[in-house]
């Protein structure tokens, strides 16, 4: 199998195992409670019961269902969680995304943690597909980086996959890069490429990273199965896609815009990496809304 990001044909991402998953809702559920929902406490008679909507305030892609799921299961009281869309599903404003219903103590106690989770992965999904628009017509593949929030890694690439995007490298031992601080100690590009298919596993891909035209037949020559094409203009792109003649995979990455990925795409490179993706996707707008005799109450 072809890891994510390889050379060839992408891989769907592993599955986040059920364990995992409640780890992850565990401990960002004993962040927010310390020790304990003291409003809930003193506000809410002892063993209401509630039925509440998460719905969404504005139009985007949904991601991150399953460990929302896991936040209200974690929650205890043996919630009911009825997915009402799914995961990539794009939606309106308005849209019912998700049903919960049981003892109204965990509901509450869970409801920020689970929509931080459900609106942070939604907006990466969102950010993602508006990106894969801007690109659409064109053979170019819109993918993400390694620059994530710590511990949400998987969760957060796929969201990017729900978005219609492709993950890149899901960590240091996925495959080679070679960046420009490695260059700085390993000399210039084509000879670091050369070290890297002699002393590289079999099979794994190597990827390199250059700021100069100049060095592009250099690395092609010594081996490289993709080049990142790191911070170089519409022009210089569309240069070293000629020149490339389809012999290497071609990456452009480096402060790209969303207004200029269209420009990008034009050239002929085969991906764009955006960092932005997941370091600064703006949350999806979605509530969670009580149920008064069936009625949603927005607040």
């Amino acid at each position: 199998m072809i890891r994510p990001g390889g050379e060839g044909p992408v891989a769907p991402l592993p599955e986040l195992p059920a364990g995992t998953l409640r780890r992850l809702a565990h401990r960002a559920l004993a962040e927010d409670l310390g020790r304990g929902d003291w409003t809930t406490a003193v506000v809410v008679p002892s063993g209401r019961q509630a039925r509440a909507l998460i719905v969404s305030r504005a139009a985007g892609v949904v991601a991150g269902l399953d460990i929302c799921k896991a936040v209200f299961e974690a929650a205890g009281g043996g919630l009911d969680f009825e997915a009402l869309a799914g995961e990539g599903d794009r939606v309106r404003s308005g849209t019912m995304v998700v049903r919960i219903a049981g003892p109204a103590a965990p509901l509450l106690a869970a409801e920020r943690t689970a929509l931080n989770y459900l609106q942070h992965l939604s907006g990466i999904a969102t950010l993602t597909a508006r990106a894969v628009a801007a690109v659409a017509g064109t053979s170019c593949r819109i993918t993400d980086t390694r620059k994530t929030t710590p511990g949400l890694r998987l969760l957060e690439k796929r969201a990017v996959c729900a978005g219609g995007g492709v993950p890149h490298r899901l960590g240091l031992d996925d495959g080679i890069l070679i960046k420009d601080n490695h260059l700085v100690l390993a000399g210039p590009p084509a000879a670091a490429v050369r070290r890297a298919r002699a002393a590289a596993p079999v099979g794994m891909r190597i990827e390199i990273e250059i700021d100069r035209l100049d060095d592009l037949e250099g690395v092609i020559e010594a081996g490289a199965g993709i080049v990142l094409l790191d911070n170089m203009t519409v022009a210089e792109v569309a240069t070293a896609v000629r020149s490339a003649a389809g012999r290497v995979v071609l990456e452009a990455s480096g402060g790209i815009a969303l207004e200029q990925l269209a420009d990008y795409a034009a050239t002929g490179v085969d991906r764009i990496a955006l960092g932005c993706l997941t370091h600064s996707a703006p949350a999806l707008d979605l509530g969670l809304d009580l149920e008064v005799a069936g009625v949603p109450v927005s607040r």
